[in-house]
C-alpha cells in the first residue's frame, strides 16, 4: 500500500472516504472538523448531538454526504477518553478504521493528522505521525500467498493519504511517515517468515531469505555456515538438535556497520527452530501446526537488521540466527544424551523439547567474539512463559539493570510490553546436572526462569537481556493492529530501543 503526504485543507479534500478522529465526551468539534461540518450542513455535529457517535475507543460511524460532495463519505473514529490517550490507542484506532474501510472495498483512505488536538497530550508530531502510519500499515497486513480459490475477492486498500494544512509541518510529517513505513514493512517481513509453512520455511530457505534481504542493502553483510562448518567451530548443541531431521541446520551471521565507532557491536540473537515437533519428547498433536512459528525470534532479528539498514541507523549491529528443525527421526538426539557446547561446557538432555535453549547456548557463546557492548536474545522459548504472562507480554530476564530498563521503556513506547521475571541464584540450582555441568530443563515449575538461568551459563562478561516471546508471537484472534497469526513482535521493540539508545549515547 502506498502512503502519500499532501498539502491541503481538510474542508476542500476530495476523497472516497475521509477519516476524522474524536475524543469521547468532547464538548465541541476541533477547528478542522468544525469547518468541515459547516460545509456539509452540520451533519457531523448532529450525529454527535444525537449520540449516534460518542467517540468511544474504536467506535466507528459512517456519514454519507451525497454524490456531489468532495468527500463522498466521512468515517468518524473514537479515540476514547482524552485523559487516557496514548500512542497505542492512536495506532489501534487508525488500524480499526483502515480495516473497516478495506472491508467496504474502498481503495483510497484520506485522513488529517490532527496535531493541534492530539499534541496537547504531550506527544510530538513525529510520534503522532509514526503511530498513525504504523497503525494503518500493521493493521492491514494479510498473509495470502497460498490463497488460490476466489483470490479475486481478497480486498486491499491501495493508498493512504495524509493531509497537512501547514506547509512548515510537511517535512516533519514526511520523515516520520518514511520511518513508520520502513518499520512496518520490516514487521510485515517478519510476519511473512513466521506465517510460512514449515515445508516452505526450512533452515536453508530461512538462510536464503536473510541473504536475499542483505543483498539489496548497503552497509550490511551476511554469512551462512552449513552443518560441516557448524561442526568445525564446535557448535555441537546445534548439531544435536538437527540430527533428527533430513533438513541440515544453518547458522546465519549478519553484520550491519552503520557507525565508525570502535565500541563493540550490539548483538541480537534469534531462535530459529523452523518446525518444532518436540523431537523424541513429542509435543501433543493439538496446535502442533503452529510450531512453524518457533522461529519468530529469528524472524525478529533478521527484520530488525533490515529496518536498521533501511533507516541508516548509526550503530553497529550483529544478528546471529541458529536455525534447524527439531524432529524425531532415527538419528534424533535422546533424553539422557550429554552434549558438549561451543563453550566447552557439557549439557545433559532431559527433554528434547527444550531444544531452543540448546541452539541459543552455542549462539550466545559465539557472540563473545564480537566483544559486544550488549547482547539481546529473543526466542519463543517456553510454554511456561505463556502460562505466566499469556499472550499480552514478553518475559524479560537479564544481567544488566540499565539494559533491562532501556528495553522495558522501549516496550512501553511501542506497545510490545515486557515484564521482568526474577533470575535469582536459587533458580540456578535447578539446572545443575548430576552427570554433566548443566541439564537443559529445571522441571515444570518456574520453567521460563530456569530456561533463562540455563542461557546465562553461556554468556560472557557483557550486558545481556533475554526476551521470551512465546506468548505474543502468535495470536489466536485479532488484536487491533495485529491480525490473527504471526505478530512480528520484537521488531518495533528492538528498533525503538536502538533509536533511543543512540539519542542517549
Amino acid at each position: 500500500m502506498e502512503v502519500t503526504i499532501k498539502s491541503g485543507r481538510l474542508v476542500d479534500a476530495e476523497a472516497e472516504i475521509l477519516l476524522l478522529t474524536f475524543f469521547e465526551g468532547m464538548q465541541e468539534l476541533p477547528v478542522a472538523a468544525k469547518s468541515l461540518d459547516e460545509r456539509y450542513g452540520g451533519i457531523i455535529s448532529q450525529i454527535i448531538k444525537d449520540r449516534d457517535f460518542e467517540g468511544r475507543l474504536h467506535q466507528i460511524s459512517l456519514v454519507y454526504n451525497g454524490a456531489d460532495a468532495p468527500a463522498k463519505r466521512i468515517i468518524l473514529v473514537g479515540l476514547g477518553k482524552k485523559a487516557e490517550f496514548d500512542l497505542e490507542k492512536l495506532r489501534a484506532a487508525f488500524s480499526r478504521a483502515a480495516q473497516h474501510v478495506r472491508s467496504m472495498n474502498i481503495k483510497v483512505l484520506t485522513s488529517f493528522v490532527n496535531f493541534p488536538e492530539w499534541s496537547s497530550c504531550l506527544f510530538t508530531h513525529d510520534e503522532l505521525a509514526e503511530a498513525v502510519v504504523e497503525g494503518v500499515l500493521l493493521g492491514l497486513y494479510q498473509f495470502t500467498p497460498y490463497k488460490t480459490v476466489e483470490r479475486e475477492n481478497i480486498k486491499e486498500l491501495d493508498q493512504f493519504i495524509l493531509l497537512e494544512e501547514k506547509p512548515e509541518n510537511l517535512s516533519v510529517l514526511s520523515e516520520a511517515t518514511r520511518r513508520a513505513e520502513t518499520i512496518a514493512r520490516a514487521v510485515w517481513f517478519a510476519r511473512d517468515l513466521v506465517s510460512s509453512p514449515g515445508n516452505e520455511m526450512t533452515p536453508q530457505i530461512l538462510a536464503a531469505k536473510a541473504l536475499e534481504m542483505v543483498s539489496t542493502r548497503n552497509k550490511i553483510e551476511a554469512t551462512v555456515l552449513d552443518d560441516a562448518q557448524i561442526g568445525e567451530i564446535g557448535m555441537h548443541a546445534i548439531l544435536a538438535v538437527a540430527q533428527g531431521s533430513h533438513e541440515p541446520p544453518r547458522f546465519i551471521i549478519m553484520n550491519y556497520k552503520g557507525a565508525e565507532s570502535r565500541e563493540g557491536a550490539i548483538v541480537l540473537v534469534g531462535k530459529g527452530i523452523t518446525f518444532d515437533s518436540g523431537g523424541i519428547s513429542l509435543k501433543p498433536a493439538e496446535k502442533m501446526g503452529e510450531m512453524k512459528s518457533d522461529m519468530a525470534g529469528a524472524a525478529a532479528v533478521i527484520a530488525t537488521l533490515m529496518a536498521a539498514a533501511d533507516l541508516d541507523l548509526p550503530v553497529n549491529l550483529v544478528g546471529l540466527v541458529p536455525t534447524t528443525e527439531n524432529l524425531p527421526g532415527g538419528r534424533a538426539y535422546r533424553p539422557g544424551d550429554v552434549l558438549k557446547s561451543l563453550s566447552g561446557q557439557t549439557i545433559e538432555v532431559i527433554s528434547t523439547d527444550a531444544e531452543g535453549r540448546l541452539i541459543l547456548a552455542d549462539a550466545l557463546t559465539y557472540a563473545e567474539k564480537y566483544n559486544p557492548s550488549a547482547v539481546v536474545d529473543i526466542a519463543t522459548l517456553t510454554g511456561a512463559c505463556i502460562v505466566a504472562l499469556g499472550d499480552l507480554a514478553i518475559g524479560m530476564m537479564g544481567t544488566d539493570e540499565s539494559l533491562k530498563k532501556e528495553v522495558a521503556a522501549a516496550g512501553e513506547r511501542t506497545g510490545e510490553r515486557v515484564w521482568e521475571l526474577p533470575l535469582w541464584k536459587e533458580y540456578h540450582e535447578l539446572i545443575k546436572s548430576d552427570i554433566a555441568d548443566y541439564k537443559n530443563t529445571g522441571g515444570r515449575f518456574g520453567g521460563a526462569i530456569t530456561a533463562a538461568a540455563f542461557l546465562s551459563k553461556f554468556i560472557g562478561d557483557y550486558p545481556w537481556v533475554h526476551l521470551d516471546i512465546a506468548g505474543p508471537s502468535w495470536l489466536d484472534k485479532d488484536r487491533s493492529y495485529v491480525p490473527k497469526g504471526a505478530s512480528g513482535i520484537g521488531v518495533r521493540l528492538l528498533i525503538s530501543w536502538l533509536r533511543t539508545r543512540l539519542v542517549n549515547a
